[in-house]
């Protein structure tokens, strides 16, 4: 028997081994069930219940204003939108520290509504009610789809109020449609997509 036959099996079954290893690699972490969930933030049309532990004399309920805000008792005027209820908790606690017996406020959201608007060169135009936030591209997808014989999809308008000033953003779902990666638009309460014609020669 050849002496350097048991050494060359041992070099085979280790260089199998390792490249066994190699190709497994190191396992992938698993994806935990809330890496693509956006937390809940209040937003315009929300209807919220406040509840102070301590003093609930000062409990109560009420719909987010459009401009965002709501109107409460001994502090008046706050803004709400745009908050985590967990961050609406601890604005609140500063805001009343002074006339809590304990630190202690709970915001809960009783029912919660995102309205747009969509236009222009799609199936279905008008206000949308929906049940949570969406991106532009969705919201034309709510409303229908593109009127794709009119519709110029390099250029939607989307139009905000911020403050009381209206301002303008433009977005080009073309590429969304021709399936390019490209960071989606998020739309917040009250936005309208304008879908604008393509032009044409006569």
């Amino acid at each position: 028997m050849n002496p350097l036959l048991p050494r060359l099996a041992l070099a085979c079954a280790t260089l199998a081994l390792s490249l066994l290893v190699g190709c497994a690699g190191p396992a992938a972490p698993k994806a935990r069930a809330n890496d693509d969930l956006d937390p809940l933030v209040l937003t315009a049309g929300d209807v919220l219940k406040i509840s102070f532990p301590g003093s609930p004399n000062l409990d109560n309920s009420q719909a987010i204003r459009r401009d965002g805000r709501i109107n409460l008792e001994v502090i008046g005027e706050v803004k709400a939108a745009g908050l985590t209820p967990v961050d609406f908790e601890k604005e609140l606690v500063k805001l009343y520290s002074p006339h809590l017996v304990t630190k202690d406020v709970k915001v809960s959201v009783v029912t919660s509504t995102f309205s747009v608007f969509v236009t222009g060169a799609v199936l279905k135009p008008g206000k949308l009610q929906l049940e949570r936030a969406v991106t532009a591209f969705e919201a034309v997808m709510e409303a229908g789809g593109f009127d794709v014989q009119r519709a110029n999809m390099k250029e939607i308008s989307i139009i905000r109020n911020v403050d009381g000033v209206s301002k303008t953003y433009k977005v080009n779902l073309k590429a969304v449609m021709d399936g390019k990666a490209t960071e989606q638009f998020r739309l917040q309460a009250f936005d309208t997509v304008y879908v604008p014609e393509k032009f044409q020669w006569f």
